[in-house]
């Protein structure tokens, strides 16, 4: 298939998920068109072991660009249309942001289906999904609204142009299996999983869209839901190192395997593919017929994935290649040189020098100057000597001078704060639903006009544990750095903003704030925060967390309550 945008959407495998971004110039009955033929081609490569529902007989809505849903969900560009339902790049007026919705009718025969998906899924709050952000049935509708990601680009996408690097497999294989392990616990299934549902957002991070709801909307369910979401996981991996689909079907822009060859290693599909994710990825595709590599078992579940590729050594990225800078040539800037071509620059003869003084003028020129050098160093030799008696008779320990000194005040002076470049950013979710994701990168862009706030909390300053422990921001630092202190510009100044740095050993909202080592904390009420450690702690992970909130007026984002916004985040080792 051509190569596609992160605009374009996959029906049958979004459910009508939302692009990336608009589509400008597209009719939305070229995009219904083409959706159509897309799905009926995905449907029949995917070979899914879910079953799926027939479809619905009951009507959609009939919505237009503009229309509003609650007066507040002002509908855009229709991007899909198909079985009843239909699904809209959309904006929260609100809020001023963009979202996603799927509506169908409130007759559907899978619209009771699709609210209970869209509510257990927002339950999750695992920054790891694309988070549903509402969920309602109103005047014979039921509509879902969805995170909208203009930054991130879809594995299919991606893939049109070659194969993963083996660190950014490995990297997307282990977030995905990690984050499945955890809607798994929670007894959510995706039944969807596949390239267009996978998402790498611009700081790097691997998102998974339609969590429950894809399938939902497609009537799609399955007897064996952790198996079939470990083997689609493991078709992820094969495609991101073969670039190959590991079906005889062609399927998302890339070509199946060839007919009665049945399904072949990664590694002996395109050379030099990395040994131990070839087989990780056969491990999980078990169950659809392959042979686990190396007598190892097959991986059933996404909880057993994460495990094995727990047992692996961790991929690293490759070093950056060296670039030696360019040979420095010297410029020759003797009198009627400078300007010249460089050949004549090369042959013209260099003056000698001119002779020394010889005469009887200058010989007495040259004692003259020898006697006042002389009279020099001796003056000189005279009050150092003067000055060094005068030192040791102040101080009791004769051994101890003032270049010694001078050493220790030298040793022992504070070396000056380093700058820490943020390589990337999420947000960590302890307890409930997010609060704006989508503006992680903004606090530390650069740009003092652009934030992350949090929602407004009737309840504080501070913040409530049993419903929301706290709020905050995982940040990557790119590699193990030398952490000492944090300065963070805020929205709303006011008392009782308290705010601590935690080292985390990865941005996962699984891992307990309990887990992580406290560095530090500050209360404050400007608009502005400096976190100091207690000491220097070597970290990759930093979580900027807040406990306690000032309390702010109402404005065009939220109404009235406790809330804070972060801007200019900045770390320094």
């Amino acid at each position: 298939m051509a190569e596609r945008s992160t605009a374009a959407v996959d029906v049958a495998d979004n459910s009508g998920d939302e692009p990336l971004t608009a589509k400008a110039d597209q009719s939305t009955a070229d995009g219904v068109a083409n959706n159509r033929e897309r799905d009926t081609e995905r449907d029949e490569a995917q070979g899914s072991s879910g079953t799926e529902s027939p479809g619905p007989k009951a009507s959609t809505p009939e919505l237009h660009s503009g229309h509003k849903l609650a007066r507040r969900y002002r509908l855009e560009d229709c991007v899909t249309r198909l079985d009843g339902f239909s699904s809209w790049r959309a904006v929260d007026e609100k809020l001023r942001r963009a979202v996603g919705v799927h509506v169908l009718p409130a007759d559907h025969a899978r619209a009771r289906s699709v609210l209970a998906a869209a509510r257990s899924s927002a339950l999750l709050g695992d920054p790891r999904f694309v988070q549903v952000l509402d969920a309602v049935e109103e005047n014979d509708v039921v509509y879902v609204v969805h995170e909208w990601l203009p930054d991130a680009t879809e594995l299919t996408t991606l893939l049109s142009s070659g194969p993963l690097e083996p660190h950014d497999a490995y990297h997307m294989v282990s977030q995905v299996s990690s984050a499945m392990a955890a809607a798994h616990r929670e007894g959510l299934a995706h039944l969807r999983l596949n390239p267009n549902a996978v998402l790498r957002t611009s700081s790097g991070q691997w998102r998974i869209r339609g969590l429950a709801v894809n399938a939902a909307l497609r009537g799609i369910s399955s007897d064996t839901p952790q198996r079939t979401d470990t083997e689609a996981v493991g078709a992820l991996l094969y495609a991101s190192l073969t670039q190959r689909w590991p079906y005889e079907s062609d399927a998302y822009g890339l070509a199946g395997l060839p007919k009665d060859v049945g399904l072949i290693a990664p590694d002996q599909v395109r050379a030099g593919v990395h040994r131990g994710l070839s087989e990780l990825a056969m491990r999980a595709l078990a169950n659809d017929g392959a042979t686990a590599s190396r007598h190892e078992s097959p991986c059933t579940t996404p909880e057993e994935l994460v495990k094995a590729i727990g047992e692996m050594p961790r991929i690293r990225p490759p070093e950056p290649a060296f670039t030696a800078p360019p040979e420095y040539q010297r410029t020759t800037y003797q009198q009627g040189t400078y300007g010249r071509p460089a050949s004549s620059r090369a042959t013209q003869q260099v003056p000698s020098p001119p002779p020394p003084l010889q005469s009887r003028t200058g010989k007495a020129l040259k004692w003259s100057v020898s006697a006042l050098l002389i009279a020099a160093l001796g003056l000189g030799s005279w009050q150092l000597a003067d000055a060094l008696m005068e030192r040791g008779s102040q101080t009791d320990d004769t051994n101890k001078t003032q270049t010694t000194d001078e050493n220790d005040k030298s040793q022992d002076a504070p070396k000056p704060a380093k700058p820490i470049t943020v390589a990337g950013a999420q947000e960590y979710v302890a307890k409930g639903s997010t609060q704006a994701p989508e503006d992680v990168s903004k606090t530390y862009d650069s740009d003092s006009s652009t934030y992350w706030r949090t929602l407004s909390f009737r309840d504080g300053p501070e913040m409530n544990p049993a419903f929301k422990p706290g709020v905050g921001i995982v940040y990557d630092l790119g590699s193990e750095q030398t952490v000492a202190s944090a300065s963070i510009g805020l929205g709303f100044a006011g008392d009782h903003t308290t705010v601590s740095l935690y080292a985390t050993d990865s941005m996962s909202s699984s891992t307990p704030i309990s887990s992580m080592q406290k560095m530090g904390t500050v209360t404050t009420s400007g608009t502005s925060a400096t976190v100091k450690a207690t000491k220097p702690v070597k970290t990759r992970y930093v979580l900027v967390w807040f406990t306690a909130l000032p309390h702010a007026g109402g404005d065009a984002y939220s109404d009235p309550g406790y809330k804070q916004a972060l801007t200019d985040v900045k770390f320094k080792g």
